[in-house]
C-alpha cells in the first residue's frame, strides 16, 4: 500500500501510524519526494483500509499490489508531468519531440543542429557527451567541456538539453548544465546510479535495458522514485532477439503495456529500436498509435559523417518531414479517442 501523509502531519501522529501498521506486520519504508511524503508499506495481513485512511496526519491511501508501488498505475488519479520550464512539459496531453545527433561533436555541429530545431518548433535536443560505445576504440563524445558549451548555446536559443550520464561521479558536475538525465539501456540495472539520480530534484529519463522485460524496467524506475524523485519517464528503446534483420526488435507492445501499468510518461526511441534509417520515420508514426507521449531520435546534418550511429540518424530534410508527421499524427490519435 502507499499512505501519503499530510504535509503538517505531527509526530504524535506520525507514531500512532507507525504502531498501527507495525500491528498488522507490514514493513515499511518512508519516501520524501520533492513534492511529497509516503509511506510504502508491505505485507499480507488483510485489513481494513479504512482504519489507516481516516487516521490524522494521513492525506490518502491506496492499495497496490505491484512489487513496484510508486511508479504504479493503480494509486495515481493523473498521470505524470514532467515540467521542464519555459512551458515545456511531457506527459500532459501534448506530444514531446526530442532530436539531436547521438554524439555532440563540435561547436559547429551543435550551432547547425539547434537552428534546425528551432526552425521546427522542437524544443528539447538530445546529443551524448558521454558515450558508451562498444567498441574502446570508437569515439566516446566530448565530456563536460563540450557538455558546457552545448548548454549556452542551447540556452541562447531556449533548446532543453537531454543527455546521457554513465555514472554517479558525473552528476553533479553535469547538473547546472543538463535538463533531463538520460540513463542509457546498460544501466538500466545500476542501482547506484538510479539511487543517486533519485537524490536530485532534475527529470529522468530511464531507457529499458537491452534484454529487460517490462517489469525490470518498472521496478528499476522504483528505484529513482522511492529514493525521492518523482519525475521520471520511461523509454522503450527495442530490446535484443535472435533476429539479425535490424539492430534492435521494436518493442510497441511494451508501449501500451506501460501506458496501462504506470502513471510515467513513456517515451519511443525508434532510432535505436529498429537502427536502419529507412525504417525510423514508420516506427516513430507507429509508437504514437500505440500510445507513446513523445519520441526520441537522432538527426544530423549529415549522417554518413557522423562520428556515431549515422546509419540510424535522419538528416534535415527526413527530420523536418518526420516532425510535420509526428503531429499529424498525434493530432489524429486525439480525434479518434475523443
Amino acid at each position: 500500500m502507499i499512505i501519503q501523509l499530510e504535509k503538517d502531519i505531527t509526530d504524535i501522529q506520525r507514531a500512532t501510524l507507525e504502531a498501527k501498521l507495525q500491528s498488522i506486520s507490514y514493513k515499511t519504508t518512508e519516501v520524501n519526494t520533492q513534492f511529497a511524503d509516503y509511506i510504502v508499506g508491505v505485507g499480507k495481513k488483510e485489513f481494513d483500509i479504512r482504519e489507516i485512511g481516516t487516521m490524522p496526519g494521513i492525506h490518502d491511501i491506496h492499495r497496490v499490489s505491484d512489487a513496484y508501488k510508486l511508479v504504479s498505475q493503480k494509486w495515481k488519479v493523473e498521470d505524470t508531468q514532467v515540467d521542464l520550464g519555459d512551458g515545456i512539459s511531457i506527459g500532459t496531453g501534448e506530444f514531446a519531440i526530442m532530436a539531436g545527433p547521438c554524439s555532440i561533436e563540435s561547436e559547429a555541429q551543435i550551432e547547425s543542429t539547434i537552428d534546425h530545431l528551432v526552425k521546427n518548433n522542437v524544443r528539447i535536443m538530445r546529443g551524448g557527451v558521454y558515450k558508451p560505445r562498444s567498441s574502446p576504440y570508437s569515439f566516446r563524445g566530448l565530456g563536460i567541456d563540450g557538455l558546457k558549451l552545448w548548454y549556452e548555446k542551447a540556452r541562447t536559443a531556449g533548446i532543453k538539453i537531454i543527455t546521457e550520464v554513465m555514472m554517479t561521479e558525473q552528476i553533479d558536475a553535469m547538473f547546472d548544465y543538463v535538463d533531463i538525465f538520460q540513463v542509457g539501456a546498460r544501466n538500466s540495472q545500476n542501482f547506484n546510479l538510479l539511487d543517486a539520480l533519485g537524490k536530485v530534484d532534475k527529470p529522468v529519463m530511464l531507457k529499458r535495458g537491452i534484454s529487460g522485460t517490462i517489469d525490470e524496467l518498472l521496478q528499476s524506475a522504483e528505484y529513482i522514485f522511492s529514493n525521492g524523485n518523482e519525475r521520471v519517464m520511461l523509454c522503450e528503446r527495442g530490446i535484443r532477439t535472435y533476429e539479425n534483420s535490424y539492430r534492435n526488435c521494436m518493442d510497441l507492445n511494451a508501449i501500451a503495456m506501460l501506458k496501462e501499468k504506470t502513471h510515467l510518461p513513456v517515451i519511443a526511441d525508434p532510432s535505436h529500436g529498429i537502427g536502419v534509417r529507412r525504417f525510423v520515420e514508420r516506427i516513430a508514426l507507429a509508437s504514437i498509435m500505440a500510445g507513446a507521449d513523445g519520441v526520441i531520435f537522432e538527426v544530423h546534418e549529415c549522417p554518413e559523417k557522423a562520428f556515431s550511429d549515422g546509419q540510424q540518424t535522419l538528416d534535415y530534410g527526413q527530420s523536418g518531414a518526420l516532425f510535420n508527421k509526428l503531429r499529424k499524427t498525434f493530432e489524429f490519435r486525439k480525434s479518434i479517442r475523443s
